[in-house]
């Protein structure tokens, strides 16, 4: 018996089915007939309160228990896109579907292991939202745009597009401006939550900065075939951006995660980073309010990098076209063959509604996408927000040298600014295979591939 055998049986994934296995190994040790094997496990899972203090069952009963006051009768409702996931993020995603509050999921071809749900899940709730569930990084986002520089240009001026980049944005942990940049969103109101009004200077000192990890800023090539938001077919220059909220995203996410597990003690260590905050209370409305001004201080950023660097080069824009790909949204879905309204986490998944413009990347020698949604039901009208990562960071350091990526890199054509040796190509799934495994829930619109890349320098922590 393993444990997709446990949970055929009604034992839930996580610590019930590990104090499961722990059971059935005590039973074959101590010569149990294993033929009643199953009926034991049932008879447990059916009347736990029995068995708590029974030296054999107990811990398995209690860890039921814990369980049962924090999950669904039944999960809710998911699928899942794609083949050969991570186990545990698969694990993560049902994990999510049996909170109280859940009401349906998705989880993308691109899925790999987060805190709470992981990264590429899509979560819909019942007038609750999910700090976790929305991720550290709130507002990470995707912004294209296409310039209007001839495309012969972008080898003959790689030196002064390499400039512009440097000058007019910033990486790294605590980055900042010495000379601030000014944006509208200054003006909103800061005093929604505790943390943002705390965090208004750091968020001005950091306006218009692109952080660290995976996040980027990169000149390439745009082909469309057909036209796009009236940008007629054909190859042209474009800058592609890829960044958050910054420290201060990260601060509301650590303040009001807190919060949400405080007011959920009884949850079980499998489920503590699923915490939530109902929408009808005081600390839900405060973080709704924070990571809607996280949101659009995240498109600020985002506007002030391509502003700048289209100025500094003297350059017109063609398109513009940008997307979160971690927040919630309130939204009308169809939930079991009923409309009703809920509240979709999308962490690291793109919107993919009908005629939903979005931009999924892939890594920095392989190409990223323009796509518009087809509004698939199933996924929540969602789709992939990137190829997704096959390892860890530090598996990464131990796995690749910088001699065999160069030679990658010159192979395709790409000159690397800067980077970690964390995030090169190999440390990435195939971007053709994860946009194959999601054809039904986008269109391809156009094709970016990278030239110049920008990442923060090795060493520097990722913030997402």
């Amino acid at each position: 018996m393993n444990t997709k055998d446990l949970i055929r049986l009604g034992v839930p994934p996580g610590e019930p089915t590990r104090r499961g296995m722990e059971f059935i190994a005590r039973y074959i040790l101590k010569g149990r007939d294993r033929a009643k094997l199953a009926g034991e496990v049932e008879a447990v899972v059916r009347n736990p309160a029995t068995f708590t203090k029974d030296e054999l069952r107990g811990e398995f009963a209690q860890s039921l228990l814990r369980c049962e006051r924090t999950i669904r009768e039944a999960p809710a409702a998911w699928r899942q896109w794609g083949e050969g996931l991570e186990p545990e993020a698969v694990n993560q995603m049902a994990r999510a579907c049996q909170l109280p509050v859940a009401v349906a999921g998705a989880l993308m071809p691109d899925a790999h292991v987060g805190y709470g749900l992981p990264i590429g899940g899509v979560l819909a709730t019942d007038n609750a939202v999910i700090p976790y569930a929305v991720g550290v990084d709130i507002a990470c986002r995707m912004k294209l745009t296409v310039l209007d520089l001839p495309v012969r240009e972008l080898d003959r001026h790689r030196e002064q597009l390499t400039k512009a980049i440097e000058a007019e944005t910033r990486f790294g942990v605590g980055a900042t401006f010495k000379e601030r940049r000014e944006h509208e969103v200054l003006g909103a109101d800061w005093s929604v939550s505790p943390v943002t009004k705390q965090n208004r200077d750091r968020a001005w000192a950091q306006l218009g900065t692109s952080g660290s990890g995976n996040h980027f800023v990169e000149f390439g090539t745009f082909t469309n075939e057909q036209p796009v938001e009236g940008l007629p077919a054909g190859e042209y220059v474009a800058l592609l951006s890829h960044s958050g909220s910054r420290g201060t995203g990260a601060s509301v996410c650590d303040y009001y995660s807190k919060l949400a597990m405080a007011q959920h003690p009884d949850l079980a260590k499998e489920h503590k980073h699923l915490a939530w905050l109902s929408l009808d209370s005081e600390a839900g409305r405060e973080y709704w309010a924070a990571m809607e001004l996280m949101g659009r201080y995240a498109a600020a950023n985002h506007s002030l990098i391509h502003r700048h660097i289209a100025l500094h080069l003297r350059l017109n824009v063609l398109l513009d076209v940008e997307n979160h790909h971690n927040f919630a949204w309130k939204e009308r879905h169809l939930i079991g063959g009923v409309e009703r309204d809920v509240v979709v986490h999308r962490k690291g998944a793109t919107p993919a509604g009908v005629g939903v413009l979005g931009v999924i990347p892939g890594s920095m020698a392989t190409p990223g996408y323009l796509v518009r949604g087809k509004g698939e039901p199933a996924s929540l009208k969602s789709a992939s927000h990137g190829a997704g990562r096959v390892m860890s960071r530090t598996r990464a350091l131990e796995t690749f040298a910088w001699e065999k990526v160069n030679r990658l890199l010159k192979e395709r054509g790409v000159r690397l600014i800067s980077a970690g040796l964390d995030e090169v190509p190999g440390v990435y799934k195939d971007i053709h295979q994860v946009m194959a495994a999601q054809a039904d829930l986008v269109e391809v619109l156009g094709r970016f591939d990278p030239k110049l890349v920008k990442m923060a320098p090795h060493g520097e922590r990722p913030e997402d």
